[in-house]
């Protein structure tokens, strides 16, 4: 049995559903709205490379080390994006959250707050995990910005960790939430969300 079994999470007209090659479609229209594939420190697909992105989440769930999801409009069925646990490490009860992007449209809403809401509970709760963590290029300072608005502590800086798309290396950096801290911040994720925002 698969540590992160496939599941729909849905909060607040939000969906996350098991990523398919059905929504290939929905997530190159996402993509595309705002051309997302051209920032040099995200992971978003080209238009052309979308099916092979799929299918390169559908192995790596395969494989039981990347579970992706279809970021989902409950209520027009719209794709927005997607989001990901991966480096599942079952024995220490740990999963990190990424390859996540939003259409450009979509970005500076409740979503992303709604979605690390939906996969932090399921990751706590159900899965019984003791650390959540994220990774970030060096130089994706919004990134950066969301993941600490999150509440999470940053652990550190792993110099010369990857390759990014045009080649580059880059610098990783990393922060995580424990068990320990997970209710205070879900009660800094629910007040994050409902507040108004002007």
């Amino acid at each position: 049995m698969a540590f992160v079994e496939p599941v729909t999470l849905s909060q607040r007209g939000v969906q996350l559903i098991p990523l398919d090659l059905t929504h290939e479609d929905g997530l190159r229209t996402a993509a595309a709205d705002g051309a997302l594939w051209q920032l040099r420190v995200t992971s978003v697909p080209a238009p052309d490379e979308t099916r092979a992105y799929i299918e390169t989440a559908l192995q790596a769930r395969s494989d039981g080390h990347r579970f992706a999801f279809a970021v989902v409009d409950e209520f027009s069925g719209k794709v927005l994006g997607s989001t990901s646990y991966h480096d599942i490490l079952p024995a220490v009860k740990r999963v990190e959250i990424g390859y996540t992007w939003y259409a450009k449209s979509a970005q500076r809403s409740h979503l992303n707050t709604t979605c690390k809401l939906l996969m932090l509970t399921h990751a706590f709760d159900t899965l019984n995990c003791n650390v959540v963590g994220w990774r970030t290029d060096n130089f994706n300072f919004a990134s950066q910005a969301a993941i600490e608005r999150l509440g999470a502590k940053k652990d550190g800086v792993i110099r010369g960790h990857a390759l990014r798309r045009d080649g580059t290396i880059r610098d990783t950096v990393m922060y995580s939430v424990t068990r320990g801290e997970w209710p205070e911040v879900r009660a800094h994720l629910l007040y994050t969300r409902d507040k108004p925002r002007t």
